[in-house]
């Protein structure tokens, strides 16, 4: 199973560090962001991995390569500008084939068993939550006791940016900006989009201050 990795945005909240290095190229420990997500994924079995870039996206190229010094094969989809979560893998879809795939986000610290989601979901989706963190108290969507998604419910809980996707879920979707969410409310109005939760370690390095927690947790 291919896997990609959401790494085209601007990171707005991070800057300053990002007005010349991009989100996925700033580190932690010595270490860039992306490079973890990248070994955790090898490590999980993922080796065939497709990257998306936009801005200052040439420096995550040359910093990655072929992926071949993390046992790695790595292919990039350029966009001339960010296209969003769901726009970005729309784009990519050539690359990512015509099985399901997994996608990660690039700024997203998780410890989750990435190698149990190897198997096709039964519906168009099955993404993975996660306890609602103090930044997202309200969480995103409901999960039932058979593993279904929903939009509302009693207890909500945070999308973890973890998720494998059939392609189908994007057809006839054209090409351009789109977010995920609005492709995923759709689906799961129909009930096709399933889902589990885990509670362990998780963080969205969305802002300096989480990025420097991040390192100390290393």
């Amino acid at each position: 199973m291919k896997a990609m990795i959401l790494a085209a945005g601007r990171g707005d909240r991070m800057r300053p560090l990002t007005d010349t290095v991009p989100k996925p190229l700033l580190k932690a420990a010595g270490k860039p962001l992306i490079q973890y997500t990248i070994e955790k994924l090898v490590a999980a079995g993922f080796t065939e991995l497709v990257i998306n870039v936009a801005y200052l996206g040439e420096q995550i190229i040359q910093t990655l390569g072929d992926g071949s010094q993390f046992g790695a094969s790595i292919l990039y989809s350029r966009e001339a500008e960010a296209l969003e979560t769901a726009g970005g893998i729309i784009q990519a879809l050539p690359l990512l084939g015509c099985e399901p795939f997994l996608v990660v986000n690039s700024d997203v610290a998780c410890d989750f068993p990435l190698e149990t989601l190897k198997q096709s979901p039964k519906g168009l989706a099955h993404l993975v939550f996660m306890p609602n963190p103090e930044h997202h108290p309200n969480g995103d969507f409901s999960l039932d006791a058979q593993g279904v998604v929903h939009l509302d419910g009693e207890n909500k809980f945070t999308f973890s940016g973890i998720g494998i996707y059939k392609p189908e879920l994007f057809a006839g979707i054209p090409e351009g900006k789109l977010k995920l969410r609005p492709v995923l409310e759709k689906a799961i109005t129909q009930g096709v989009i399933s889902g589990e939760n885990f509670s362990g370690f998780w963080m969205d390095i969305g802002t300096v201050e989480r990025l420097r927690a991040f390192e100390l947790s290393l």
